[in-house]
Formats: structure tokens, sequence, C-alpha cells
């Protein structure tokens, strides 16, 4: 299980850097939208699953609890946020 998280979550990093660089290099306002939407995706789900491995894999501590309701919340906006700006600029 332990595993499964880490490995989710250097994937999430994975996909979250590659989008950075290709929106910023994109030259079409569309396709930097698409890139952009999709490295949110990636942040959003890297954010959930660090939150996960808080809650999950670790003894229940106020710090830890605080630090992952932090992380889910972030999470979840900018999962919404690039669901929202990916449908935008597909529809372009």
């Amino acid at each position: 299980m332990l595993y499964v998280f880490y490995a989710a979550i250097a994937l999430a990093c994975v996909g979250s850097v590659a989008f950075s660089l290709l929106a910023r290099r994109a030259t079409e306002p569309k396709a930097r939208g698409l890139h952009a939407a999709r490295t949110n995706l990636c942040m959003g789900a890297l954010l959930v699953l660090a939150a996960a491995v808080q809650f999950v894999l670790f003894e229940p501590d106020t710090v830890r609890i605080i630090v992952g309701s932090l992380f889910l919340l972030i999470g979840i906006f900018n999962l919404f946020a690039g669901l929202r700006n990916y449908g935008y600029f597909s529809r372009m």
C-alpha cells in the first residue's frame, strides 16, 4: 500500500512538471491553457494523495491532521480549477 501511494505521488509530480514545462513553451493560447489545466489537475492529485498519506499511513497527530486538511483543501481546489479550465480551453 505504501508503494502505491508513493508511485502515484511520483507520477503526479512528474506530470505536473512536464505539463508545466509544456504550458510555458506553448505558443498558442489554447495549447497553453490546456497544458496549464493539466498541470492544475496533476498538482491537485499530488496534494490529495499527500493528504491521504498523512491521514492513512501515520499516527494521528494535531499538526498532521491540520497539514493533511490543508493539503486536501488546496488539492480539491486545484482539481476543481483544472477541470473548469480544461473544459473552457477544450471548447475554444
